[in-house]
């Protein structure tokens, strides 16, 4: 029994090439080593779970109390970022052996997986208009219009109230988002990097929780091979001849 996920942080974007020279745009993830601070059992706490940390450096003076003796009970360093993720049911080989509080974990839990998803805190963009935040189209932009607001809400004498949820100016970003299917491109053992292709929520240096994908994608099959079927031929073959 295994965790299916780890934290991290993000470094930034690049793009590298595979072998057949194609260029792929990637997010750097620096994931790991994380501490394994507390098990959660279903006999204990209603559903089976485990508690990680980043281990990176923070002074005891930062951690309180209470904090400071949670650590202790697992004989764990101080960490500054915890969060929960999902243990991985036991595949029954020998070398499979259940988690325990204390373990470390490392980007190598990705060696045999081909897609994560990645759960990360957007950008704060502050107060923004319903064009910028919801996208709207605004009005028209001729002399005298002001064109980037939302216009009537329809509190009027009926129902003389705004609705719960109408879409209005308000603070935008700092929102959890999560995005799945990441495709991992490279694995770096030594330094504990994770370089995934596509763009990850999130300013650099900030915390994202990667995880196993729960329902990775279908490989795609080529387009060229003896298997691959001309569209055209097969439609023209398929329709009715007409009789002469």
């Amino acid at each position: 029994m295994s965790v299916v996920g780890i934290l991290g942080k993000k470094v930034g974007m690049t793009q590298i090439f595979d072998d057949a020279g194609v260029v792929h745009p990637v997010t750097v993830l620096k994931v790991g080593p994380c501490v394994i601070t507390q098990l959660k059992t279903l006999k204990t706490d209603g559903y089976d779970a485990a508690q990680i940390g980043l281990v990176e450096f923070v002074k005891a003076s930062k951690i309180n109390k209470a904090m400071t003796g949670h650590f202790a009970k697992s004989d764990v360093p101080p960490v500054r970022e915890i969060r929960e993720v999902a243990l991985e049911s036991a595949t029954g080989s020998e070398d499979d052996q259940a988690a325990k509080a204390g373990d470390r974990i490392t980007v190598e839990i990705f060696n045999d997986t081909r897609f994560v998803d990645v759960i990360g805190n957007s950008k704060g963009r502050g107060f923004a208009g319903v064009i910028r935040r919801h996208g709207f189209g605004g009005g028209p932009k001729s002399h005298g219009h002001m064109f980037q607001v939302q216009g009537s809400i329809g509190a009027s004498s009926f129902p003389s109230r705004v609705f719960p949820g109408q879409r209005m100016p308000g603070h935008m970003g700092t929102d959890q988002v999560t995005v799945r299917n990441l495709r991992i491109r490279a694995i770096d053992a030594e330094d504990n990097l994770l370089l995934v292709e596509g763009a990850v929520p999130g300013a650099r240096d900030g915390y994202v929780l990667v995880s196993k994908a729960k329902a990775p994608p279908r490989e795609r099959r080529g387009f060229a091979g003896a298997a691959t079927k001309d569209a055209l031929k097969a439609s023209k073959k398929a329709a009715p001849s007409k009789k002469k």
